[in-house]
């Protein structure tokens, strides 16, 4: 699949992959690349881990994955996959029993390293129970927690060692006749990630994870997640992705949102192009994008909104935008609605009007689409 365009050079020809099903949401194929996150509450806490699921889904999130250590988390899934509006991935490691239990308790999908949790026996009553419940199976490789006889082999973690690592579970998996998996190969280093993953896309047809484990707190980790995730997608590598930070859920999937959106990948809510600000600026530009973000958190319909300080570039993007604000002199600026100049405005005027004319502009586009729908 290609994302065309009609300049070339924005083209990005995704990798051909195999479609497999999270609960209601397709991955690999044609399918729109979804996003991610985990919760961090005690998943035995039902109602605090409903609450980070469901404000994870409001976010944007398309799938939501949760720990299961323990029983007392297996049977809180009963309930948190009943009330959940997206997908659920139970987080397994090594408990066969719990793998087993969270597929009965209803979710989409059990992540786990077929080889980490036990015998063959073991392998197959896990395997029957995801068939029995209609379960897919992430296999979730990670540098930090490499198989023993890999780490004597290589020395070290690196990207051969994870991909063997992959290919021995994704082998368990298919010996025992079962397709329905994604896979992953994550690493907190950049390098080490980028490689695994390349070397992956060509070693199987299967859906891949993306993600840059481990990648830090919310600045360091978004540039980290950015970079290492950021070139794999424009190489048409990855078909869901969790962004890894030591941040609230939440910004895990604003976080992911945005550098889909940045590739033309995937698009919601509304995209704000702003300037860094400058002596040039005819308002406080930092202090108005910062506004408007949280003002028009609200706006799921893709559009494109322009603020910029002042008239050296502010026309030349407002002509690229569905909305835009261009700063002037004398305390006011130009509105801009699609392209076009078409009215002045005071600056102490301008949030308020700008988000009545984004939610205007969005209510325009979604009957224009339901229309195109009913014709359909």
């Amino acid at each position: 699949m290609s994302v065309n365009h009609i300049r070339p050079w924005r083209t990005i020809e995704r990798r051909k992959s195999r479609q497999i099903m999270v609960g209601n949401v397709p991955v690999g194929g044609d399918a729109p690349i979804s996003v991610q996150t985990m919760t961090n509450t005690d998943s035995s806490d039902v109602k605090a881990t409903l609450a980070q699921v469901l404000a994870a889904a409001e976010a944007g999130a398309d799938i939501v994955r949760i720990s299961a250590p323990d029983v007392a988390a297996t049977q809180a899934l009963r309930e948190i996959c009943k009330e959940s509006p997206v997908p659920i991935v139970a987080d397994i490691h090594f408990h066969y029993k719990r793998a087993i239990e969270a597929a009965e308790a209803g979710a989409a999908c059990l992540r786990i390293n077929p080889g980490n949790i036990g015998d063959d026996s073991r392998v197959k009553e896990v395997i029957k129970a995801a068939k029995d419940h209609g379960c897919s199976i992430r296999i979730g490789v990670n540098a930090g927690s490499l198989e023993k006889h890999l780490l004597d082999k290589y020395g070290e973690p690196c990207p051969d060692a994870m991909i063997e690592s992959g290919l021995d579970h994704i082998k368990i998996l298919q010996d025992n006749d079962f397709h329905e998996f994604k896979i992953s190969v994550k690493a907190s280093d950049v390098f080490m990630a980028s490689a695994a993953y390349q070397m992956l896309a060509d070693a199987t047809d299967a859906p891949i994870h993306l993600g840059i484990t481990e990648a830090g707190g919310f600045v360091s980790g978004t540039i980290k997640s950015a970079i290492g995730m950021g070139q794999l997608l424009c190489m048409g590598i990855g078909d869901t992705l969790r962004v890894s930070l030591s941040a609230d859920p939440v910004e895990e999937v604003k976080v992911g949102f945005e550098i889909l959106k940045s590739l033309g990948l995937r698009h919601r809510g509304v995209n704000i192009i702003s300037c860094p600000s400058c002596a040039r600026q005819g308002f406080d530009v930092i202090k108005t994008v910062e506004t408007l973000e949280k003002r028009l958190e609200h706006i799921k319909t893709p559009m494109s909104l322009s603020i910029i300080g002042c008239v050296v570039n502010g026309p030349g993007e407002a002509l690229m935008t569905d909305v835009g604000f261009t700063g002037g002199g004398a305390g006011s600026g130009m509105v801009y609605l699609a392209g076009k100049q078409s009215h002045k405005l005071s600056n102490d005027q301008m949030v308020d009007h700008i988000v009545e004319q984004v939610e205007a502009k969005a209510a325009q586009l979604e009957a224009a689409r339901a229309a195109e729908t009913d014709r359909a």
